[in-house]
């Protein structure tokens, strides 16, 4: 059976933007699962070695570009696009950069809407220089 998405919408409801869509049905397709992205190398030592992380941009606008940039490779290998995403939870260390965040998403995502939860966490298991991490739900034909 071929993919189908349909993004939906509650009855009655208001005409706003938002980064998101509530509701998203999908018949058909292969589900991927992206594991959590930050801004680090995406292959690197456990337990953790600081040095890894030493390359990795200090800013909100830099983390995200790069997390954006792995998303891409991880889909494409999966056969699919930033346009197959379905869901993506955003783990941020302070809400108040989600400014930031959310200018790179729209720049990557365009139109395209997944659903979406931003959680403010207190810091990332990889290292406490990462501002943001995130995880996505795909599905591809």
């Amino acid at each position: 059976m071929p993919k189908k998405v349909e993004r939906l919408h509650w009855p009655d409801a208001p005409d706003v933007w938002a980064p998101f869509v509530p509701v998203i049905k999908v018949t058909g397709g292969s589900l991927v699962f992206l594991a959590g992205m930050t801004a680090a190398k995406a292959y690197h030592s456990h337990p953790h070695r600081p040095e890894e992380f030493d390359d990795m941009p200090t800013d909100m606008e830099g983390q995200a570009r790069e997390i954006f940039r792995k998303m891409k490779i991880s889909l494409d290998t999966a056969g699919g696009a930033l346009s197959d995403v379905v869901a993506v939870t955003r783990f941020l260390k302070d809400v108040n950069q989600q400014d930031a965040l959310n200018a790179v998403w729209a720049e990557n995502f365009g139109d395209h809407r997944p659903t979406t939860t931003t959680v403010e966490v207190v810091r990332m298991t990889t290292d406490p220089r990462c501002l943001v991490e995130v995880t996505a739900i795909a599905v591809v034909d």
